[in-house]
C-alpha cells in the first residue's frame, strides 16, 4: 500500500530540513579536521550523539524486535563507514568536489534499488537523476581531477546509497526511533575502533567542541531519526533525489556566510536539482489528480 500523500509530503519536507542541516556542514567539518584528526571528530561526534539518544530513546530501543535490531546495527555499520571514506576523502579535497561526489549516491541508488530490490525505476525518475547529476555538477564542479580523495568519497557515495535502500526497505515508522538510535550507536562503534590503539582524543579547544556537539546533536542524532522516519514513506531512489537538495543549502550558506558569491552556476545548478525533486514528488501527484478529476467528470 502506498502512503498517504500527506505522509509522504511530511517526509519530503522532513528530507528537505535534514539536508538543509548537512548542507550547513561542509565547511565546519573543513574546519574541524584540520584542528582534530578525521577519526578523532567522527568518534567524538557519534559517541555523543549515541550516548544522548540511547539515554532519551532506551524504552524504544527495548521494544525492537530482534530482526529490526539486527538490521539497525547492520545500517548503522555501513553508514559509519560511509562517514570515515567521505571525511577522509574530504580532508584531500575541496568541500565543494567533496559535495558532488558525495552527491552521487543520487546515482548508486536507484541502480542498487534495482540490482539488490529487483525495484522498477520508472522513467521520470531516470530524467530526474540525470537533472540532480548535472546540477551537482554545476554546483560543485570548477574542473576536477580524480584523486584520492575523490575517489574514497565515491566509495562514501556507494556505502550511503546502500544505506538508502536498506532504510527504504526495513524501516517502520513505529520502530523509527528505535532504529535511528541504534544506527547512531553502531556508527559510533565503527568511528572509536577507527582510533585505535590510541583511542579518540577530544576536540581541542571551545570552537571546536560548539562544531562537533552541532553536527553530533542536530546533523547526527536528530538528521539520522528524521531520515529513517521519512524513508518510511518514500522509496529509496525517490529520498535520494530529495537529499541532493544538499549542496543548494551548502551553496546557500557559503553565499549567506560571505564564503562565496552568487554565480549563474548556483541558480542553474539549484534550478536542476529542485526540477529533479520536483519531478518524483510533485508531478507524480498532479497526474494522479487530473486523473481523478477526469474519472469525477466521466461519472
Amino acid at each position: 500500500m502506498n502512503p498517504a500523500p500527506p505522509r509522504t509530503l511530511a517526509a519530503t519536507a522532513g528530507l528537505v530540513a535534514t539536508t538543509a542541516v548537512w548542507g550547513s556542514t561542509f565547511v565546519l567539518i573543513k574546519d574541524v579536521v584540520g584542528r582534530m584528526r578525521v577519526v578523532d571528530f567522527l568518534a567524538v561526534r557519534f559517541v555523543v550523539a549515541a550516548a544522548v539518544m540511547l539515554v532519551l530513546f532506551a524504552r524504544p530501543v527495548w521494544r525492537l524486535e530482534g530482526r529490526q535490531l539486527g538490521r539497525a546495527l547492520l545500517l548503522g555499520l555501513i553508514y559509519g563507514s560511509g562517514q570515515l571514506l567521505q571525511t577522509w576523502g574530504l580532508k584531500l579535497i575541496a568541500p565543494s568536489v567533496s559535495g558532488f561526489a558525495t552527491g552521487m549516491y543520487v546515482v548508486f541508488t536507484p541502480l542498487l534499488a534495482w540490482l539488490l530490490l529487483r525495484e522498477r525505476i520508472a522513467g521520470v525518475v531516470w530524467l530526474a537523476v540525470a537533472m540532480a547529476t548535472g546540477g551537482l555538477a554545476l554546483l560543485s564542479l570548477h574542473g576536477v581531477s580524480v584523486d584520492l580523495g575523490v575517489w574514497l568519497t565515491l566509495a562514501s557515495a556507494a556505502l550511503y546509497a546502500l544505506h538508502i535502500v536498506g532504510l527504504g526497505r526495513w524501516s517502520r515508522e513505529a520502530d523509527a526511533i528505535g532504529m535511528s538510535a541504534m544506527q547512531v550507536a553502531a556508527i559510533a562503534v565503527v568511528c572509536v575502533l577507527a582510533t585505535v590503539p590510541q583511542g579518540p582524543a577530544l576536540p581541542p579547544d571551545r570552537a571546536t567542541w560548539a562544531a562537533v556537539l552541532y553536527m553530533a546533536l542536530v546533523a547526527g542524532a536528530g538528521a539520522m531519526l528524521m531520515q529513517t522516519w521519512a524513508q518510511a514513506h518514500l522509496p529509496p531512489a525517490r529520498a535520494a533525489i530529495v537529499m541532493t537538495t544538499e549542496p543548494v543549502f551548502a551553496a546557500g550558506f557559503a553565499v549567506a556566510l560571505g564564503v562565496d558569491a552568487l554565480s549563474w552556476r548556483m541558480l542553474a545548478g539549484g534550478a536542476l536539482v529542485l526540477g529533479a525533486m520536483y519531478l518524483v514528488e510533485l508531478a507524480p501527484r498532479r497526474s494522479q489528480a487530473l486523473e481523478a478529476e477526469g474519472l469525477h467528470h466521466d461519472v
